[in-house]
């Protein structure tokens, strides 16, 4: 690694792939932490000798050649680290300092150490303790499609056959003439839907989860998935708790129907024109993101679907299988099914296009809708964020916004920010800002961020200590959790200190002052 490289890795900071370990009396445990959480995620860089803040110190150079033969004997051990890994550490000299760096590639395979799996979430590794997630990573790791899992004493009462004829009508009208679903029954239609089938690993026959999501009738699919189902909530005035809500636990093809109904109610529809043809800009931004948060999500997950409409934007989010982290554009926009099944019969339906372009189509027409570009961000937990701004209109002549009051219409900074459109940027020839990517994960983690910081609540009912809280919660960056959830509740007064004069004291705890009233 160049030195200029390794400088801007120190400017940039401790993010989901790069971790620095000060190291200062030799390799701790905790470095071995980060090997596995980049092994279990999309793999990263260590670098040994580096303070939190990014301050280069150096590894003592005395005991280098030991520090490394450590390291590779641990992770050669299977008792210790399973299943091995091989790593090769260099040496970086920098400033007169001497850095350990170790490249940490993703693997098929999910590791531990000391027999305790590790994940990587932003800049931080945690704990994963959960059947659940375990589970979800071995899903990951093997590229398990979960929608083809067969269940076996599944009937056909069971499923909804009384959508069959809405579906068929569907596929006509999507296919502009007769659809070969026409012409079949309902069990031929089910079987050319993919819907049932035999598992070649076990023999299994029957129908899978796709066809109970699908088609299943409301007990069944609550029986199989006990945690499905999607949360809309309008929170445009009410932003602690919401101003209309609607939770949605039915079958796939009438769960659209809902969400759609919900986006119409609570969205405006502006006019717009392509070509000489009107469409509704609402429909079609909304119909990209909750066919994907319908189509793509890992349904196994506890983690629920959210559907929320704020004053500035509408986002979603659900549970993944992720193939990478960061946000996704229709530059690097690399098009994977997470549920193959489930999105072709969306397509011959027409409630989705093909692979990828749902992305082109959220680019394009939000920035007609609101004058801002969408986020997408892929993780575990799967984003699109769409901004909302009530008093853009599209100038068709001007290619521009058209407001009738410019005082009161859409603002730009002098970074070229949307400041109405809450931080988006306006030129449609171009991609996010950096400033924007860097506040992604504030943008679009708020109702996750309530939902810890409800945790911690009622957590610290009786005084806690901050150590107490991060393993409650399962974070072990202590720095970026007191920044992010401590320090908000300590000055929002709904947490505080028993040793207040005193802030860094060593018996410090943090207890809720009103828990009944912060509920309420």
């Amino acid at each position: 690694m160049n030195q200029e490289t390794f400088r801007s890795i120190l400017s940039i900071g401790e993010t989901v792939a790069v971790e620095f370990k000060r190291c200062g009396n030799g390799i701790e445990h905790d470095v071995y932490e980060s090997v596995c959480s980049f092994l279990n995620r999309f793999g990263g860089d260590i670098f040994m000798g580096v303070l939190d803040d990014g301050t280069v110190i150096g590894v003592p150079k005395k005991a280098v050649s030991d520090m490394i033969k450590n390291f590779i004997s641990v992770i050669s051990n299977d008792g210790i680290f399973h299943p091995t890994v091989y790593l090769a550490p260099e040496l970086i000299e920098f400033e007169g300092h001497t850095i350990i760096h170790v490249h940490v590639p993703p693997s098929s395979e999910v590791h531990s150490y000391k027999r305790v799996i590790y994940d990587r979430v932003d800049d931080a590794d945690v704990r994963v303790m959960a059947t659940g997630a375990i589970a979800a990573m071995y899903i990951r790791k093997q590229n398990v499609f979960t929608e083809k899992k067969i269940y076996p004493y599944v009937t056909l009462e069971d499923l909804r056959l009384d959508l069959l004829p809405r579906i068929r009508q569907a596929a006509a009208n999507h296919a502009m003439g007769r659809h070969p679903w026409q012409d079949m029954d309902d069990m031929e239609l089910l079987k050319s839907a993919g819907l049932c089938g035999t598992d070649a690993a076990t023999g299994e026959k029957g129908f899978n989860l796709a066809a109970i999501l699908i088609l299943g009738r409301d007990d069944v699919i609550q029986n199989v998935c006990p945690t499905y189902e999607t949360d809309a909530l309008v929170r445009k005035v009410n932003l602690d708790r919401y101003d209309d809500r609607e939770t949605v636990r039915t079958n796939l093809i009438e769960s659209y129907d809902i969400l759609m109904d919900f986006a119409r109610k609570h969205l405006s529809d502006k006019f717009f024109l392509e070509g000489v043809d009107r469409i509704s800009l609402r429909d079609v931004l909304v119909r990209e993101m909750v066919s994907n948060t319908l189509m793509h999500r890992e349904f196994i997950s506890s983690y629920m679907a959210k559907f929320v409409i704020m004053q500035d934007r509408m986002y979603t989010e659900n549970a993944n299988r992720a193939a990478k982290d960061g946000l996704i554009t229709p530059d690097n926009l690399e098009p994977v099914s997470k549920n193959p099944i489930i999105a072709t019969f969306f397509r011959n339906i027409g409630r989705a296009d093909r692979l990828g372009s749902g992305v082109r189509n959220l680019f394009k027409y939000s920035r007609f809708y609101s004058g801002g570009d969408p986020k997408l961000s892929e993780s575990d937990v799967f984003r699109i964020i769409v901004p909302l701004n009530e008093s853009y209109s599209y100038d068709y002549e001007l290619g521009r916004n058209k407001s009738e009051n410019s005082g009161s219409g859409t603002d730009f900074g002098t970074n070229g920010i949307n400041k109405n459109a809450g931080g988006f940027k306006l030129n449609p020839g171009q991609g996010m800002t950096q400033d924007t990517t860097q506040d992604m994960t504030q943008d679009t983690t708020q109702d996750t961020t309530q939902d810890i910081c409800q945790r911690i609540l009622s957590f610290c009912i009786v005084p806690r200590s901050k150590q107490e809280i991060l393993t409650f919660c399962g974070y072990k960056s202590k720095k970026r959790f007191t920044q992010h959830y401590v320090a908000p509740l300590l000055e929002s007064g709904k947490l505080k200190m028993t040793i207040p004069d005193k802030p860094k004291s060593k018996n410090q705890k943090y207890v809720t002052v009103n828990l009944k009233k912060i509920e309420n």
